[in-house]
């Protein structure tokens, strides 16, 4: 493998100029196809593609004015297009940079002589300067397409970690959105323009609270006056809505309100992208500051129907078993413990108990319990009562009902910016024991998002 890897090297120094190369006489030979041999074979393509991208992006030239040597900048490079092309740990980085790809022919750089430690200090150096690399970045990307500077999204997202992770303080056991709990996770927050593009990307606690996160992302973003932003309910608290109209910005979110709410009489219908008919009910409060969207989407009302459904089944299931109980002689027939029976049954009945009148029935001697009776009575504004209904509210209160919802789906695209980078560019999961190392992870991955965006 050495010997084939300084043979690689001499080949390389030895290929003739191009111009010279056409100055000369062809010479054709005749050779044995059955007799070649394919030796260190290299992808490139991949390669080509991501060069291109970051070459328009100005990457090399934001690296340069950060510091880095030429070196430096070669490797970091190799990180980004690596997490494009075979997305994975450090480790494996260094592996395809060394034994599967061409990229280092491609920048005259020789990655077998690259030490692992290097990936992982050149890592180092962009997450110190992470904040200058993301506003350089976005000010190139602004300069290529004239993004429109109206809507901003914010959203968080966690991943994992492989180990206990004792040495970060990042990591923290939390409610994993990749079903992980029983590993240690880390947040990644994304401020991302209405075309997809990240404004400014930070790493959070595992544990952390998103509604707490909000005003520490947003301040000193330079995003222009009443910008728009929007965001999922779990952010869109009333603190959060009322510093947001502190500094003039727009928000279209996402109601936490519990009770729903529709009036079909006064509703409008729109299509969406899947042409699935919407229906919304425009509601403007009584000061004419704040608009509520109330949506109804039949797609919707079909996915919660199926759950209520079958929440509702389950839990009169639960019901049945303890009433045919009672017929049985030696079954618990004592009051108090049934009623901590039914209470179990409610805490797992995912909300359902509350449209149901339970009621136990006693002997005449009001010792035992003989029999169990059960009612269901819908209360009005839940999922049972009006399913696939949701409000949006915001302070916009110009644009019509399909300018709104449209805007609003542009957060559903976020999702989907969350699953391209913990799948297809490797987000998780995290196997850094160090804070820093972490991090750097998490921001190449984000840069390479960058990248395959422009494409």
């Amino acid at each position: 493998a050495l010997a084939q890897r300084y043979a690689a090297l001499l080949v390389t120094k030895r290929e003739p100029d191009g111009d010279a190369a056409e100055g000369r006489e062809a010479l054709y030979q005749e050779v044995d196809v059955h007799s070649l041999e394919l030796v260190r074979p290299r992808s490139v393509g991949v390669e080509h593609v991501g060069l291109a991208a970051l070459s328009w992006l100005g990457v090399s030239a934001i690296l340069e004015s950060i510091g880095l040597n030429g070196m430096q900048r070669a490797v970091a490079v190799g990180s980004i297009i690596a997490r494009m092309a075979a997305p994975g740990s450090e480790l494996s980085t260094w592996r395809w940079l060394k034994e599967k790809s061409a990229l280092g022919e491609l920048l005259d750089v020789d990655f077998e002589a690259v030490p692992l430690m290097r990936l992982y200090r050149v890592s180092d150096l962009l997450v110190r300067h992470r904040q200058d690399i993301e506003k350089a970045l976005f000010a190139r990307i602004n300069d290529l397409f004239s993004l429109p500077a109206t809507v901003t999204l914010y959203d968080l997202t966690n991943t994992y970690f492989e180990g206990e992770m004792s040495g970060n303080a990042k990591a923290a056991h939390g409610h994993s959105k990749e079903k992980r709990s029983d590993c240690p996770l880390v947040t990644l927050g994304l401020v991302l323009d209405g075309s997809g593009f990240v404004r400014r990307s930070r790493m959070f606690e595992g544990n952390i609270s998103e509604s707490v996160t909000l005003e520490g992302m947003l301040r000193g973003l330079d995003a222009p006056r009443e910008a728009m932003v929007i965001m999922d309910r779990g952010i869109a608290t009333e603190a959060n809505i009322a510093w947001l109209v502190e500094h003039s910005y727009r928000y279209l979110v996402v109601s936490r309100e519990q009770n729903r709410q529709f009036d079909e009489s006064c509703a409008v219908e729109i299509s969406s992208a899947s042409g699935e008919g919407i229906r919304i009910q425009r509601v403007v409060n009584e000061a004419g500051k704040e608009v509520r969207l109330y949506c109804h989407s039949p797609q919707r009302q079909e996915k919660e129907t199926a759950m209520t459904e079958r929440f509702m089944a389950r839990f009169e299931a639960g019901l049945a078993r303890l009433a045919a109980g009672l017929e049985k002689p030696r079954s618990e027939k004592n009051r108090d413990k049934l009623q901590e029976r039914i209470g179990r049954l409610k805490e797992k009945s995912h909300g359902i108990a509350r449209h149901y009148k339970v009621e136990l029935i006693m002997d005449d001697k009001g010792q035992k319990v003989v029999s169990l009776a059960w009612e269901k009575m819908p209360v009005d504004g839940t999922q049972l009562t009006h399913p696939g209904v949701y409000c949006l509210r915001t302070n916009e209160i110009e644009w019509d009902e399909a300018t709104l919802w449209h805007t609003y789906t542009m957060l559903t695209d976020l999702e989907a910016v969350f699953r391209s980078l913990k799948s297809e560019l490797g987000l998780r999961p995290v196997f850094h024991s160090k804070e820093e190392r972490a991090d750097g992870h998490l921001f190449i991955t984000v840069l390479a998002y960058q990248a395959v965006q422009v494409l």
